[in-house]
């Protein structure tokens, strides 16, 4: 982590923005030491009881696993949850790329668990942006600490990921400015917990003189407890969790069935504050969706590290063979495979997923208006393939680490299976990763003319002449594989940008195979820099970081990740140009 946030993420250009000056290497050194003790002391140790245990919904409170309403306070005691908002409301104020690590190391002990601080950080991240002063004064502070969480409402049960079919209305109280909301909401990850005083549900829902559709959606910020104007808690708002989903995995975390305005014959609804303007919810929620979608790569990256670790030591201690033959399962090949496998594919999501995260920093804090736009572009390419590549790619680690492990990684007892079934959630909230592979190729690629993509890949290709001075079979290979990949990925991307007006068809069916592509080569690019560093790193005498072995193996896992991820651009290119012909012909019916 601290050599991709040094040498791949530069901490120290993020450094000198405007107000992250206090974001020295010491500091984020010592953050990341105690968010580690937070973790593997506090969180680690309650990621098995709690998916053991599980939610109870009783008479409409949901009690949490043993352990976690403590562990979260242990949370908001460190300020865990400000460290990256501005100072005036309690937070740490330090760059984007702080929390992105710190995430990480939440995801790894406890995925269940960090979803719910993932919530209110983007629920704070919604009212940063859109929020009025009224709104930002009564509900900052508490979210920015942790004091209260944040929620995200959306879809309903007939809506799915067709928004525009909400039917949640909200109808505005003529004596206050407030409205009432009535509907029901499903999916609401910890929609309703004994960890906060007050949850702040951050609700999409119709008012009745909007227009039909998704045009029609206004964003409403609605508390579980309504605030006095001294901001103590008042009475309970008209809104409940109704039940629990009984899910494949993060038993621990409750995704509740929400339901707004259930006395509303004598409350009218739930009683909501408008966020913004009327009908621009869609616009507004997208600042929540795409903050929540950063955060979710993340997972992937966390749960992939904790995977990986869990099955190396496993690996290690595995005896195979008799008497004075007998060796771990290490030493055998395929298994050194597998291993490596999880640790390059772990290493290159995590360098992505910082490299994004920085740009956002950027895109927030420079000084100059050219490079903010340059990088918020970037960053919004980035965000769906950050989401999705990151999120496969945590839940075929895991899968992996299973197969470790052998017939004991089928078996509950040895931990493995909950990796994969935690994270396997990933590829599916917050947009499943085909509407986040349709979003790259439409939006993102197709809409400016691959713009942005063609501005990442010029840089990708720029590398090649740093590569190109370095001496060793290690390098060249990479350099050659890399290249080979670039190449494919432009040509895809030129594809897309040619078919996209006369056949989006044909390109919404090789969109999931190109965002695979894309974050391949965007990652082989981050691994082929880690490569570079660690050579530099070497040629001047250094050491490793953590021992001698450090920067040899570096170069060891970029290697591998040309010679076995890198290779598969071209074929991944030739899917999304060929593979829409037998798509289009498939017929539903089956016939």
């Amino acid at each position: 982590m601290r050599f991709v946030l040094n040498e791949l993420a530069d901490l120290d250009g993020i450094s000198k923005l405007p107000g992250y000056g206090e974001a020295t290497p010491d500091l984020i050194d010592a953050i990341l030491e105690e968010a580690g003790k937070l973790a593997s002391e506090v969180l680690a140790p309650l990621n098995k009881s709690g998916d053991e245990e599980g939610c109870v919904l009783e008479n409409g409170v949901v009690r949490t696993p043993k352990g976690f309403r403590e562990a979260y306070a242990r949370f908001v005691e460190g300020g865990w949850n400000g460290v990256p908002f501005d100072p005036e409301y309690g937070g740490m104020g330090l760059p984007y790329l702080v929390t992105a690590a710190t995430f990480e190391i939440w995801q790894a002990a406890n995925m269940a668990f960090a979803i719910c601080p993932t919530l209110t950080q983007a629920a704070v991240e919604l009212l940063t942006v859109h929020g009025s002063d009224d709104l930002k004064a009564v509900f900052m502070e508490k979210l920015v600490s942790g004091v209260w969480s944040g929620t995200m409402n959306l879809t309903e049960p007939q809506a799915g990921s067709d928004l525009s079919k909400v039917r949640t209305k909200a109808v505005k109280d003529a004596a206050d400015g407030s409205y009432r909301l009535t509907g029901q909401k499903i999916f609401i990850t910890h929609g309703e917990q004994d960890f906060t005083e007050n949850i702040i549900h951050m609700v999409l829902a119709r008012s009745p003189d909007g227009p039909d559709g998704i045009k029609g959606l206004s964003l409403f910020v609605v508390p579980k407890f309504l605030v006095k104007d001294d901001g103590a808690l008042g009475e309970r708002n008209d809104l409940r969790c109704v039940s629990l989903e009984h899910k494949m995995g993060i038993n621990a975390s409750p995704t509740c069935v929400m339901s707004f305005g259930d006395d509303a014959d004598n409350t009218g609804g739930a009683v909501g504050y408008l966020l913004g303007k009327e009908n621009r919810g869609i616009e507004y929620m997208f600042t929540m969706m795409n903050n929540a979608r950063l955060a979710i790569g993340i997972e992937g990256v966390g749960v992939a590290e904790r995977a990986y670790q869990h099955a190396r030591a496993y690996a290690a201690d595995r005896l195979q063979g008799g008497g004075d033959t007998a060796v771990s399962i290490d030493h055998h090949p395929d298994v050194r495979r597998m291993l490596l496998s999880m640790r390059a594919q772990t290493e290159a999501i995590r360098a992505l997923d910082y490299y994004a995260a920085a740009a956002l920093d950027t895109a927030k804090r420079h000084p100059e208006e050219a490079v903010r736009q340059e990088k918020q572009a970037l960053v919004d390419l980035l965000i769906p393939v950050v989401k999705a590549w990151s999120t496969d790619t945590g839940i075929d680690v895991a899968n992996t680490g299973i197969q470790v492990f052998g017939g004991a990684g089928y078996i509950e007892e040895s931990g493995a299976p909950q990796f994969l079934r935690d994270v396997r959630i990933t590829a599916i909230y917050e947009g499943t990763n085909g509407i986040q592979a349709l979003d790259l190729v439409g939006r993102k690629v197709a809409r400016d003319q691959g713009v942005a993509a063609k501005a990442l890949i010029s840089d990708i290709q720029a590398l090649d002449g740093d590569l190109s001075e370095k001496s060793g079979d290690d390098l060249e290979v990479i350099r050659a594989a890399l290249a080979d990949a670039v190449r494919a990925l432009s040509e895809a991307t030129d594809w897309i940008v040619k078919t996209h007006p006369e056949n989006p068809d044909a390109v919404a069916a090789g969109a999931v195979p190109y965002l695979r592509l894309f974050g391949i080569v965007a990652g082989g690019w981050m691994m082929a820099r880690a490569a570079l560093a660690a050579e530099n790193h070497l040629s001047q005498g250094g050491g490793g970081q953590d021992g001698s072995d450090f920067f040899p193996a570096k170069i060891v896992s970029a290697r591998f990740f040309a010679d076995q991820f890198l290779i598969q651009a071209a074929s991944l290119a030739a899917t999304v140009t060929r593979g829409w012909n037998a798509v289009s012909r498939f017929k539903p019916d089956g016939n």
